[in-house]
Order: structure tokens, then sequence, then C-alpha cells
């Protein structure tokens, strides 16, 4: 693991999410740039010490020349601005990659890094984890079976409230770079929160969205930043939608939701009720899917593991990509082709595509709002 030093919460998440299903073991890391942080990190974890690296590079290096006990894959899990270089160095290493979202914070980049992972042959999983869930999974499904006729609406949203006070002039660490314009600037609530909504969107319906449309404002006074982005949306099919994205939606929680609109029916999730899919047919009376019942299909009731009426939420969605990870690096070990499923983790051509979908919206913004084209990658 490559960051989650102390106050990293992420990466809390991403160490319980790996060891869920039984499938990882953590044995080397650099968890901060500050060595004795990192070193504390490493103690809670009990590494050995000759596998605490000082920083990435020597990691990387010394890793792929182990006869032994090498790594298998490293978790990156640093500030989005790292993420490019970390990768690029493991992935020379010819180690395989799961990288927090989003990919990297330029196409260029993006798309070396593409470029790498299909030189090597090697696996890299984006985790955006909310493809993970189970009825996420059933919602994609249902999609491509037809059950929804041509999709004609979308309408994703990952309106959060979570920094709706100017939590950055208080010390809040999370806020303090997320709102740096020197880092990711008005582009940080699209790269934030905009990519999940736009990941859910692809992923789902299957579709790419091939223009966009976008404005940008600022709800919260003395912020550095915007941020609030609400964006028009031109897919591959034809269809049209729109993406909300906010971290100053006052009352709201995490924000996340999807709606999908065919000729013959059409179907809405919240992350907030992760365990339910709203399904309306055309001809029929509206249904509410539940996770665990046993005539959903099988892309959903792989990820399910307590049954009907027994919640499961984040660490779960989070969870099922490491777990399918797993196979895949298992697989490669045995000499055997994995092909990852049609409706699986994502990739780092979905980072790709995440990246070339917010340099369209802000070259939209930057133009006063007019339609810009999302680059193929």
């Amino acid at each position: 693991m490559v960051g989650g030093g102390p106050g990293a919460g992420i990466a809390e998440t991403h160490r319980t999410a790996m060891r869920l299903d039984d499938r990882y073991v953590i044995v080397a890391g650099v968890f901060s740039r500050n060595r004795e942080k990192s070193l504390v990190a490493a103690k809670k974890l009990y590494l050995p010490e000759d596998r605490i690296y000082p920083d990435f590079v020597t990691m990387a290096d010394a890793e792929s020349k182990r006869e032994d006990n090498r790594i298998d894959a490293v978790v990156i899990v640093t500030e989005t601005a790292s993420h490019y270089e970390i990768a690029r160095k493991f992935l020379e290493a010819g180690i395989n990659v799961i990288c927090d979202k989003p990919l990297c914070l330029k196409l260029t980049e993006a798309k070396e890094l593409k470029a790498l992972v299909n030189k090597g042959g090697l696996i890299f999983c984006l985790t955006h984890n909310y493809s993970g869930y189970a009825m996420v999974r059933h919602a994609a499904r249902m999609v491509r079976n037809g059950d929804l006729g041509k999709v004609k609406v979308v309408q994703a949203e990952h309106a959060s409230g979570w920094a709706a006070r100017l939590l950055e002039k208080e010390g809040h660490p999370q806020a303090a770079w997320r709102t740096d314009p020197k880092i990711l600037g008005d582009a940080s609530v699209l790269y934030d929160l905009g990519t999940h909504a736009h990941q859910l969107s692809r992923f789902v319906t299957g579709l790419e969205v091939t223009e966009v449309s976008a404005e940008m404002n600022q709800i919260v006074e003395g912020r550095a930043i915007k941020d609030n982005a609400n964006l028009l949306l031109r897919f591959s099919n034809g269809a049209r939608g729109t993406l909300w994205a906010s971290m100053a939606a006052v009352g709201n929680e995490h924000g996340l939701r999807i709606r999908v609109y065919g000729d013959q029916g059409s179907l809405a999730w919240h992350h907030e009720d992760p365990h339910h899919l709203r399904y309306c047919p055309i001809d029929g009376s509206p249904q509410m899917l539940a996770q665990g019942e046993e005539w959903l299909s099988a892309d959903a009731r792989r990820w399910t593991r307590a049954g009907l009426g027994h919640p499961e939420g984040f660490f779960e969605a989070f969870a099922n990509l490491y777990t399918e990870v797993a196979d895949a690096l298992l697989a490669r070990s045995d000499g055997k082709e994995y092909a990852k499923a049609e409706v699986g983790f994502p990739d780092v051509t979905d980072g790709a595509r995440g990246v070339a979908f917010v340099e369209g919206a802000m070259r939209s913004y930057a133009s006063g709002g007019v339609w810009a084209q999302v680059e193929p990658t």
C-alpha cells in the first residue's frame, strides 16, 4: 500500500474491504511522506521493517526485484494529484495496481497509464466502489437484457452536503486539499464526486457520454473554488441526460443516485438505500426489487453474502471489487487467461474515460456552457 497513514480514512475502508473475503495480506508499504507517520501505520499492520519503505520509488524497485514473496499488487490511496506518478512507477516495474479514484488529473497521463497496462499485460482496478453493489450489478444486467428497451434519459447525481460549511478554514484536512485552487481547482467537485456519477451512468447503461454542457457555481461564500456543477449530457445511443455534482448540497447526506428511463421501462437506485432497486415496466405496476431475492440475476446473487433482509453496504461493495481483482490475479499467477466479466470491476479505461469527461466539462464551462466533445479513450 502507498498512502493510508494516520488520518487517511479511505485507506481504512480499503484495508477492511480487502480482508473481508480473506483474499489479501498487506506485506509492504510506504504510508506517508513523513517517515514517523509511515512507521506508526506500519506498526499497526505488523509489517517487517525491511518491507517499510522510505518512498514509493524505492518500494517499486525493491519489490520488482524480489525472488520470493513479491507483492502481487499495490494499492494507491494517496491524494489524487500523486496517483499518476505512483501508478506509472509500479506499472513500469511490472506490478499490478489497485488505485483509488480518480485515476489522475490529465488525459495525457491517463492514456500513458493505459498504454503501460496494455503493454505489460497487467491488471489495473480503479475503485469506483459503487459499481460493486449487488443491486447496481442487477440494474446493469437489466439494461443489457433489454428490460428498459432503448435507453432515452439518464439522470445521475452525487450531490453531497459534507462541505456545506467552510471546513477548509477550520483545519479540516480532507477539505483543505479538495478546495485548494492549486491542486484540483474548479474541477475538484467533478473529479471527486462527478466522476462517481459519470462512472455509475456508464456502468449501468453501457453507454458512453459523448458531449457535455457544463455550468458551475459556488454555494459556500469565501470558498476558493466552485463547489457545485450542473451538467447536460449526450450519450452514444442518442439518449440525453443530466449530472449534478456538489459538495455543498445542504441537507443531503452522501447524495449518490441514478435514474434510467427507457422506452419500455425505468429504474432508480439510491446509495442511501442500496438494497433496493425500483423498476417500473411500461405495462405493469412499479416493483421494488430487494437484494437477496433468489430470482435476481447471477450478477447480483454473486455479491450477496448474508441473504434477504440482512444489511450489506459500503464495505461489502468495496470488497466485491477486491475479490474480483483477486480472482484475476490468481488466474494470472496460475497461467490462466482471465476474461473480465461484462459487468465487472472498473479498470484503467474507465479511469481514462472519467478524466476525459472532466476535461470536456471544464472546456464547456470555460466557454460559457457550450457543448464540448468528450474525447474517446
